[in-house]
Formats: structure tokens, C-alpha cells, sequence
């Protein structure tokens, strides 16, 4: 069957949703845009490669953690329903990436939405928590952490696995066992590729070069500094993630919007622009909690194309 128009297709996969499940809307994320550098597009659904992981997914993530802490987050907190009403509906929007952690407690959310679904249509992202809370006892490595994920999400693979919020250079170090069992958990094909989010300058800089790094997760908008959720001046991230695109890393942006501080349009729209102007990201995560949010994001990357080529979409 063959939708002539992004409305049609939608308004099918709408339709088709209730009777027959993820399952059958989940296929036609596959008709969204490939990216290529001549089209110049910066759509949230276009298809995007995150550096050399060999993996392919959307350039918009959907983030399930905005105020997350202690397994919670307001994505939890908005209740089941709620949940499910918004991850279906970015999902059917064309944004195949979910951003998770054990942090966030969303895997049983994400799980319920997902079953029965094309997992190649899908990138499912984690992060694990290294340090110990009253609400976690790490394992000290990673492949308890990585079972439980996967029963949690009733899955076989996780697409990315993070250690989750790195705050100083000596992480790599620190974690080295977290790190190595990654590394075999990516050879046994259990997780396709490892990485670290970044809460410190320091800790992005050696994630930038470190060979071990398939994917960054970096804190990044066109305002900079600790006001607005970043770890650094913007000028000074920037260099980093250059050099870390340089180097063959997937970068992620996070805080694009400041973690909520940039909530005017224009504001949200300058640092978009100035994120994929200067090209320091593969793809972009953002903790949008309703429907109409994923609308917003989707419409303003969408309008990148004229904004920064001057040029008919």
C-alpha cells in the first residue's frame, strides 16, 4: 500500500492503532526521510547514522526522564495512561529513539508500548547508574545491570547502553569494570553500542578521544554555562564535540532547551539552529511530556531547513 502523504499515512497508523496494535504502525516509520548532506534536512524523524555504530534511527529521541531521579521521573509520575498516549504518539510521528535510564524507571512504560513491535524500527537506549543511592546497589559492572534491563523492557538486545552521568575526567578509569563488560556484552550482541553521558567538561573531553566510547550523550545549547544546564561555556563544549565528531563518536545532544529554561519560541529556536548550524550532533534528545510538545519540536526542526540554508523546505 502506497501513502502518498505524511497526513494519510498518520492518519492511518491512527486508525490501524487500536485494532491492530504497535505492531502494525511501527513498519511504517521506515517511509520517514533518510538523511542525506544534500538534502539539508534537519526533520526530527529523518533517518540518521550515529557515528560508527552502524546503527540508524531518528534524529529526534523521545526522553523519558525530565526531573528524573530515584527510578521517577515526570514521565512516570504523568501515570500510565499518559505515558503511553505520548510515546505512541511520537512513535507514530516518525521519532523512532527512546532515550531511557534505570534512573528514570521507564522501562516498564516503554515495554507495554513496544510489545509486539518490529524491534529494527526501533532504538532502545539505557543508562546505568554507577554510584550507589538508597534506591540502587550498582553491581559494580554491567551485565546484571544489562539482564535486568532487558526483562524489564522484555527484550534481547539493548541498542545503546550509557554509563549514566559522568562528572569528572577519571571516570574511565573509575569504571574501567562497567566498561569492560560493556565491551563483552557488545561482542556477545547483547548491546550494539556503549557510551557515557556527560554531566563535566572534563569527562566530555575524554569521552571525546577515549577509544573505547561509541556514543556521547552532551550537554549543549547556545546559551552555555551552568544556568542553563551545560558544562561550560558553549564556545568550549563545542570544540569538544567537534573533536569527538572528528573522531568517528556518535554524539547526542541533551539540554537543547536548557532543561527547561528556554521556553519562548525564539529561544528555542536559536539554539537549535546553533546546534545544527555548527553540526556538533547526530541526533538530539528532548523530554517532551505531551503530544503537543513532540508537535512543537517536530515543527521547528522541520523549519531549520529555510532557517538556515534560505531555502524552500
Amino acid at each position: 500500500m502506497h501513502l502518498m502523504h505524511t497526513t494519510t499515512r498518520r492518519e492511518f497508523i491512527r486508525k490501524s492503532l487500536p485494532k491492530a496494535g504497535l505492531a502494525a504502525a511501527i513498519p511504517f516509520l521506515a517511509g520517514c526521510s533518510t538523511t542525506q548532506t544534500k538534502s539539508r534536512s534537519f526533520a526530527g524523524s529523518d533517518k540518521v547514522a550515529l557515528g560508527r555504530t552502524g546503527i540508524t534511527t531518528s534524529r529526534l529521541a523521545q526522553g523519558t526522564g525530565y526531573n528524573g531521579w530515584a527510578r521517577s521521573s515526570d514521565h512516570t509520575r504523568m501515570g500510565k495512561a499518559a505515558f503511553e498516549t505520548l510515546l505512541r504518539h511520537s512513535l507514530e510521528n516518525g521519532i523512532a529513539f527512546i532515550d531511557m535510564a534505570d534512573l528514570y524507571g521507564t522501562h516498564p512504560f516503554v515495554r507495554d508500548v513496544i510489545k509486539g513491535a518490529r524491534r529494527d524500527k526501533l532504538t532502545l537506549l539505557s543508562k546505568i547508574w554507577v554510584r550507589k543511592e538508597d534506591w540502587v546497589t550498582p553491581s559494580g559492572g554491567a551485565k546484571a545491570e544489562v539482564d535486568r534491563f532487558r526483562r524489564e523492557l522484555d527484550t534481547d538486545v539493548i541498542d545503546i547502553c550509557l554509563i549514566h552521568c559522568a562528572t569528572d575526567a577519571k571516570w574511565a578509569d573509575e569504571y574501567a569494570r562497567v566498561r569492560d563488560e560493556l565491551s563483552e556484552l557488545k561482542q556477545r550482541r547483547v548491546v550494539r553500542a556503549v557510551g557515557v553521558s556527560c554531566h563535566d567538561l572534563g569527562a566530555l573531553r575524554v569521552a571525546a578521544t577515549h577509544p573505547w566510547t561509541d556514543v556521547i550523550f552532551a550537554r549543549i545549547n547556545n546559551r552555555g554555562g551552568q544556568d542553563y544546564s551545560m558544562d561550560g561555556a558553549t564556545d568550549a563544549v563545542s570544540e569538544v564535540l567537534r573533536t569527538a565528531r572528528r573522531n568517528g563518536k556518535a554524539v547526542v545532544g541533551m539540554k537543547i532547551f536548557g532543561a527547561g529554561k528556554l521556553t519562548k519560541p525564539e529561544e528555542k529556536d536559536a539554539s537549535l539552529e546553533y546546534v545544527f548550524r555548527n553540526d556538533l550532533v547526530d541526533a538530539i534528545t528532548v523530554g517532551m511530556k505531551t503530544p503537543e510538545e513532540v508537535d512543537d519540536t517536530l515543527m521547528r526542526m522541520s523549519a531549520l531547513r529555510r532557517r538556515i540554508f534560505q531555502s524552500p523546505a
